[in-house]
Order: structure tokens, then C-alpha cells, then sequence
């Protein structure tokens, strides 16, 4: 009996980690859609409107492949979801980007802030959960 309820708690708790990684995938893609101004957006230039909808098309993808139990495909596509936005974060807020400097030093922007918390975590659970299961 005390190993059906480890294995049942450790399966509770694998769900639960990725109800996480699901929520943090569609979380950075929402804070993505606002940022752009909804659906087609409007960012300028086009090659950053274009990133960002290749970064939504991949939180999708991502929550959905942790939700159809994908979870190695879709922890590593989650890795992605993250690092890239923070990548991008950082770049277009210090030396800009081509044709993008709008946002260079404007480090504070609240939406901003926000989607670093969401990737950040969500960066921290997808690493994790790789690493750990390479073992």
C-alpha cells in the first residue's frame, strides 16, 4: 500500500509541475499578445512582429504537447518559450536592436517586468525537469 501512494503522490506532483509548465507557456504567450496591441499586432519592425508570432505559435505548441503527456518535446520547446523573450528583453533594452531602439534603457516597463517573472520561472521549471530526467 505505501508504494501506490508514493507512486501516486510522485504522479500528482509530476501533474502538477506541468500545470505549471502549461500555465507559463500560455502566460508568456498572452503577456506576448498584449504587448503587441492583440491579434495581427503591431510592432514594428516587421521581423520582431514576426518573432513574436513564431514565440505564441511556440507556447502553444508547448502547453499542448504538456498536456498530450510529450513532455520531454514539450519541456524543451519550453526552454525555448522562455529563454528567447529573455534573450530578446535584454538585447532590445540595451544596445537595440536593427531598426529598433524604441526600447533601449526603458528596463521598468511593467509588462515587461511581469513577462521576465512569468519566463524566468518557467525557465527554472523547464531546465530543471530536463536535467533531471537525463538522469
Amino acid at each position: 500500500m505505501n508504494t501506490m501512494q508514493s507512486t501516486a503522490g510522485r504522479q500528482g506532483a509530476i501533474w502538477f509541475v506541468r500545470v505549471g509548465g502549461i500555465l507559463g507557456c500560455l502566460g508568456v504567450t498572452a503577456i506576448h499578445v498584449i504587448d503587441q496591441d492583440g491579434l495581427p499586432g503591431s510592432e514594428s519592425p516587421g521581423y520582431v512582429q514576426i518573432l513574436y508570432y513564431i514565440l505564441e505559435v511556440a507556447g502553444i505548441v508547448a502547453a499542448l504537447l504538456l498536456v498530450a503527456s510529450r513532455t520531454k518535446l514539450g519541456w524543451f520547446l519550453a526552454l525555448g518559450v522562455a529563454a528567447g523573450p529573455i534573450l530578446g528583453y535584454v538585447l532590445s533594452r540595451g544596445s537595440g536592436l536593427p531598426d529598433y531602439t524604441s526600447d533601449i534603457g526603458n528596463w521598468a516597463q511593467p509588462l515587461g517586468v511581469i513577462s521576465l517573472v512569468v519566463e524566468g520561472i518557467l525557465l527554472i521549471l523547464a531546465a530543471s525537469l530536463l536535467l533531471t530526467s537525463r538522469r
